[in-house]
């Protein structure tokens, strides 16, 4: 494993142990850190000096020109390169310390961890609620609505259709619920075939196991990091080779962009397969001035807890097709007949949403446009932050489209761009900032190793390549400026170590 190389800080306390005490005050006072790192002659800690040493030494009336080396011994804590945010504030709170030395497989400090930044953790995307939401709980509450289904539950259906352009939407329990949903209405059965995006979370996918089927899935295209339609093309071509043409196609829109809909959706109309859109990710963005989700013959939302708007957990599901919506309403309430009693002549499920969380989505979707921008800000912060930066290119934005940047993706390229990847995370997670891979594609899964893949062009395996250097930062849109500060510090070092890593 490649090592980290030292942060500016390190460098900046690192001190000789044959420094005078005077020196090493004088030291400590300009650093402003309150602490020292003293080194041997090959650069390996020996021990950390504090202004509570430094002072109880001067009282002890030392001889005039001591040196560090002259401190009663005090082996330092520290921790490797590999420890996390979990395990330092564990040490810190063991031994009483706010500083903690990261040092290197020879020993030599290489970062410093404060327990100040451990205490104000930064999230990749956390829920942000403001005040819209609390009028529509109290209500709930007063009016004693906190079962399943209410006044909420229609007018957050209503509203979400109205926003996406869409005729007709039924709140469910989650984004995956709305898929199985889905493709139960888009008539899935026990062995057949669904072609869905490989680059994806396995939610996306996992409902075509509920419904006993086999999934092949697709590349993306670098253009927007979706569904690639040339390998689609192919997937037709092999499908109708091996008599498994698709039941319906799952089509993702990753990170909150649109996919390519004028280059895929005709290749499933052509073959007469229809489309569910996978939009979980995507509420609020844009393709060619058609809301993101109203494309498929049915569309998906989520509103997980680290979604761009939240119910906590729930998702949405929604059509032009009235016919379907209302199937749909009487799946996830358990299939039951309208008979004065509980009929059931067909499996159901128990997947509708509270009114009191739908309570929560209404409040949410009212400052939906706003949440939008601010994570376009958020994205933009970062590209101004790292323009010219070489080998870092974020998530392309394609003509026409307008990305919510729910998440704020890139990927590095050149020498070592996996091991550079894997170094800028281990720094981020030290410093108490949550960042992760890209997604792993589906097809390089355990779980689906044996489901069929195609790429985007024969031997070009963009998903791979993506989930191989790709990262995802911090991008809620509660971020506050001295938190993206605190990012981008930490990130513009991580990548300066990391290019210098790679020249040498």
């Amino acid at each position: 494993m490649p090592t980290d190389a030292a942060s500016p800080l390190a460098m900046r306390l690192r001190v000789p142990l044959s420094l005078t005490w005077k020196d090493a005050v004088q030291r400590m006072d300009r650093e402003g850190e309150g602490i020292l790192l003293a080194v041997d002659g090959q650069g390996a800690l020996r021990r950390t000096v504090t202004d509570g040493d430094l002072r109880r030494a001067l009282l002890a009336s030392a001889a005039p020109g001591s040196t560090l080396a002259d401190l009663p011994s005090n082996p330092p804590i520290s921790v490797g390169e590999d420890a996390d945010a979990t395990a330092v504030r564990q040490l810190m709170e063991q031994h009483r310390i706010s500083h903690v030395p990261v040092v290197d497989a020879q020993g030599r400090p290489v970062d410093l961890i404060h327990s100040r930044e451990l205490a104000g953790r930064i999230w990749l995307s956390s829920p942000h609620l403001g005040e819209e939401e609390t009028v529509f709980v109290e209500e709930a509450f007063r009016t004693n609505w906190i079962a399943p289904l209410g006044p909420h539950v229609d007018g957050f259906e209503r509203e979400v259709a109205a926003f996406t352009g869409v005729g007709h939407a039924a709140a469910l329990s989650s984004g995956t619920a709305a898929i199985h949903l889905g493709l139960l209405l888009l008539g899935v059965q026990p062995g057949d075939t669904v072609f869905c995006s490989s680059l994806t979370f396995v939610g996306s996918c996992n409902p075509i196991l509920y419904c006993g089927a086999r999934p092949v899935f697709i590349d993306s295209e670098p253009g927007s990091w979706n569904m690639s339609p040339a390998a689609l093309e192919r997937a037709f071509e092999w499908a109708r080779r091996e008599n498994r043409m698709p039941r319906c196609v799952v089509l993702v829109n990753l990170y909150g962009q649109s996919a390519d809909m004028d280059a895929l959706l005709p290749i499933c109309r052509r073959h007469g397969v229809p489309v569910l859109e996978d939009a979980a990710e995507s509420l609020g963005a844009r393709y060619k001035d058609r809301a993101s989700g109203s494309f498929g013959d049915v569309g998906v939302f989520s509103f997980n807890g680290n979604k761009i708007i939240t119910t906590s957990g729930g998702g949405m599901l929604v059509s032009d097709d009235a016919a379907l919506i209302a199937r749909a309403r009487k799946l996830a309430t358990q299939a039951r007949e309208p008979a004065a009693h509980y009929e059931h002549r067909e499996v159901g499920f128990n997947y509708r949403m509270s009114n009191v969380l739908a309570g929560i989505g209404r409040g949410q979707l009212k400052v939906l446009p706003q949440r939008v921008q601010r994570r376009r800000e958020v994205f933009e912060t970062y590209r101004q932050a790292f323009e010219g930066v070489d080998g870092l290119a974020w998530m392309p934005e394609p003509a026409g489209s307008l990305s919510t940047r729910w998440l704020t993706c890139g990927v590095l390229h050149g020498p070592g761009a996996q091991a550079r990847r894997d170094a800028v995370l281990r720094r981020l997670e030290r410093h108490a900032i949550e960042a992760r891979p890209v997604w792993k594609p589906m097809h390089l899964q355990p779980l689906y190793a044996q489901a069929p893949y195609f790429e985007h062009e024969p031997g070009t395996d963009v998903s791979a390549g993506l989930f191989e250097a790709g990262l995802c930062l911090p991008s809620g849109s509660n971020l506050s400026a001295a938190q993206l500060d605190r990012v981008v510090d930490h990130l513009r070092h991580a990548l300066a170590a990391g290019a210098s890593d790679a020249l040498a």
